[in-house]
């Protein structure tokens, strides 16, 4: 979801705002994520022989050629902007290739779900697992299961690659990756492996959305511009309180796969005020303040269905609710 009328002046404010930004100014940003930086860990999970604990969110990196394990723990990991990795309990994922337009990462064993809130055309996220290579072409969500040699395209797009044989799996198809047999995507009922695991990473992703929105109306330049100091464009950035890496995109709303938001600053700027199910006038962000400039009500999950399949994810004015229940790492404060 787009804000209408801003398009053609963006790249110049965009670049405005770079030209006018002392580099100093960015200190909310403490951290500088890359491909492979740890946004969560939660229970047991380790590089190599070291622990990941709460102090390594946001400090740790997976590098080339590391090994992250997790037995009975799982763990979030940034790939490039708008894509996070999320390990299940008993897996093992290997960093092949931590470039921002080249990333490659391999699944050795267990389970992972790559959720894709952006991706452009100059990147090449690939997944490698059981002699096969994924790469992922559109948002949505994916899921790698190595223990039952399946990937499975809950929405999106994607284009495996396995021997001498290529073909693409779409939305709500999955792929046996079977040595030796032709390869032939399958329709699957999603709702079968909405289990713990997919229901934990929509609590991530409801979470990471809030800290999306309080992030987002710290760059909202009232009075001064569509954007604050600090704010570089759409990426990763830092937010203390929820102790998390968060999307921001360059523009708009841009909802996971799960039915969550994420704001630009100028969304939360110009966003309607929402009041007992009817959206009002719109108002700049100095004119009502609570609780994160209110936003638009968040779109539901899979045919409707939130995480879990109980009804799409809801939070009033925007900010999806519930996400203080939702896990996160409480290392800093």
């Amino acid at each position: 979801m787009r804000i209408p009328s801003i398009s053609a002046s963006l790249g110049a404010i965009f670049l405005a705002t770079i030209l006018a930004v002392p580099m100093g100014s960015q200190s909310q940003n403490a951290h500088s994520a890359r491909p492979g930086s740890i946004n969560y860990v939660e229970g047991q999970a380790s590089i190599g022989t070291s622990a990941l604990t709460a102090e390594s969110i946001g400090s740790v990196e997976l590098e080339k050629d590391q090994l992250l394990t997790t037995t009975a723990g799982k763990a979030e990991i940034l790939l490039t902007p708008g894509v996070f990795l999320r390990a299940a309990d008993n897996s093992a994922v290997k960093m092949i290739s931590p470039g921002l337009a080249d990333t490659e990462v391999e699944l050795v064993k267990g389970r992972a779900l790559v959720e894709v809130l952006e991706i452009r055309k100059e990147n090449n996220i690939r997944i490698d697992q059981n002699d096969a290579n994924t790469k992922l072409l559109k948002k949505g969500l994916y899921d790698f299961d190595a223990e039952h040699n399946q990937v499975r395209v809950f929405a999106g797009q994607a284009e495996v690659n396995m021997r001498s044989q290529r073909v693409k799996v779409t939305g709500d198809h999955d792929l046996t990756l079977s040595a030796g047999a032709k390869l032939k995507p399958q329709s699957f009922d999603t709702r079968q492996y909405e289990d713990e695991f997919y229901r934990w990473s929509g609590l991530r992703s409801g979470f990471l959305s809030e800290a999306s929105v309080d992030t987002a109306r710290t760059y909202v330049g009232v009075g001064v511009g569509w954007y604050g100091p600090g704010w570089y464009g759409a990426g990763w950035y830092w937010n203390p309180w929820f102790d998390v890496y968060t999307f921001i995109p360059l523009e708009g709303i841009f909802y996971s796969p799960f039915g969550w938001g994420f704001y630009s600053p100028i969304a939360v700027y110009w966003s309607p005020f929402f009041y007992y199910g009817y959206y009002h006038h719109p108002h700049r962000f100095s004119e009502f303040h609570e609780p994160y400039g209110h936003g638009f009500e968040p779109h539901g999950g899979f045919r409707g269905r939130g995480p879990g399949g109980g009804g799409a994810p809801h939070g009033g004015g925007g900010a999806p609710g519930g996400g203080g229940g939702a896990p996160h790492g409480g290392g800093r404060r």
